[in-house]
């Protein structure tokens, strides 16, 4: 389903085809990592997380951050529990377990997956910008504001000084 459901926050912009749901998960997943490794947190805890961070949106849609204003909806602890509830034991256990570590800790890991999830965004935005979307500046200035480790601001700053070619080009040899 998240393959199928669009990162709806983007149609505010003016993005007409934004990125899906399991496009956002991989690469914050990946990005993850990424600054795992860099951070010295344990990546593979951190692309769990990353992994399952978004999984409600199967249930509830990507409600953008102004719907909010409006909407009450379930904890993603209950999305995901009556998600996994048909799921074998150690499956729903695991994964309701990753959930509310992302959703409640405070620990190395649940800090990098956070910063994923907003620099991905980030990311996102400056790619949308290249691609002439002007309204994406919101979303560059509040992932950027959020973001708490060095790593992440180090990787935020290079993106924000490079096109994605640069990139790829700098970073991806």
């Amino acid at each position: 389903m998240l393959k199928r459901a669009k990162r709806s926050g983007w149609w505010i912009a003016g993005v007409k085809d934004p990125e899906t749901i399991a496009e956002h998960s991989f690469r914050t997943a990946v990005v993850g990592s990424v600054l795992a490794l860099m951070e010295g947190a344990d990546p593979a805890k951190v692309a769990l997380m990353c992994t399952f961070h978004d999984t409600q949106e199967t249930r509830i849609g990507d409600i953008p951050h102004i719907g909010r204003r409006y909407l009450t909806a379930s904890s993603n602890q209950t999305v995901t529990a009556d998600q996994v509830s048909a799921a074998h034991p150690a499956v729903a256990a695991g994964i309701n377990r990753v959930v509310e570590e992302y959703e409640t800790g405070d620990s190395l890991e649940v800090i990098v997956a956070h910063d994923a999830d907003k620099l991905e965004c980030l990311l996102q935005a400056v790619e949308y910008r290249e691609q002439g979307h002007s309204n994406v500046q919101n979303w560059i200035d509040t992932s950027l504001a959020a973001l708490k480790t060095a790593s992440a601001h180090q990787l935020a700053n290079a993106a924000l000084k490079m096109t994605s070619v640069e990139w790829q080009q700098t970073y991806l040899r």
